[in-house]
């Protein structure tokens, strides 16, 4: 596999650097590094994802699944007062995302998993992701359907994604897997997509 961001391992050498991102009234504190999805700031599917996104009433952990050095899942962790698990393949960005879960003092879990391997008993209340691309259609389909299978009744799966990127096939995919799929927004054209299990 290419050295990107969603190999395990990066040959890239190491430069941390770090930001600050205020939102919603809360300052968070990120380091990132060479070798991983957008190092310099958060990007733009995820920003409009957080601001898209709202928790259900259900009372389990959310997943972040192909989490990065963590901004989505520690952000929803504070803002909501709600534990997060994030998953993440590349081991750079993973140990990044410990160092910031304790910066941010984020009631937050991170694993070093290639999607759910090591989460495989874990069920959610909702399962958020701003999925990988460039790994491949067949990766961000498995996304999907792993999601379906660890997420409760009534949890929902939240979705970040170009439409030039594939949002109506994803749309398409999940209305087939969970029989319903909502564009919650459109932004800049990045589509936030909700399915509920019912």
């Amino acid at each position: 596999m290419a050295d990107h961001y969603y190999s395990k391992t990066t040959d890239a050498p190491s430069e941390p650097k770090d930001f600050v991102f205020n939102f919603k009234g809360q300052t968070f504190n990120f380091k990132t590094d060479n070798g991983v999805f957008s190092k310099d700031y958060i990007d733009y599917g995820s920003f409009a994802m957080l601001n898209a996104f709202t928790p259900n009433n259900i009372d389990l952990p959310i997943l972040d699944m192909g989490s990065g050095y963590g901004p989505i899942g520690i952000v929803v962790s504070k803002l909501y007062n709600k534990r997060t698990v994030m998953c993440e393949i590349n081991e750079r960005a993973y140990n990044l995302s410990l160092e910031n879960i304790k910066k941010n003092n984020a009631d937050s879990i991170a694993y070093n998993s290639n999607l759910y391997e090591k989460i495989e008993d874990l069920e959610f209340a909702s399962i958020i992701t701003n999925p990988p691309i460039r790994a491949g259609k067949e990766t961000v389909f498995n996304i999907y359907d792993g999601a379906y299978k660890h997420l409760v009744a009534g949890g929902e799966l939240w979705v970040v994604i170009q439409k030039k990127q594939g949002a109506p096939s994803s749309k398409a995919h999940l209305e087939e897997l969970f029989g319903n799929c909502e564009i919650v927004n459109r932004d800049h054209g990045y589509y936030i997509l909700k399915s509920i299990k019912r």
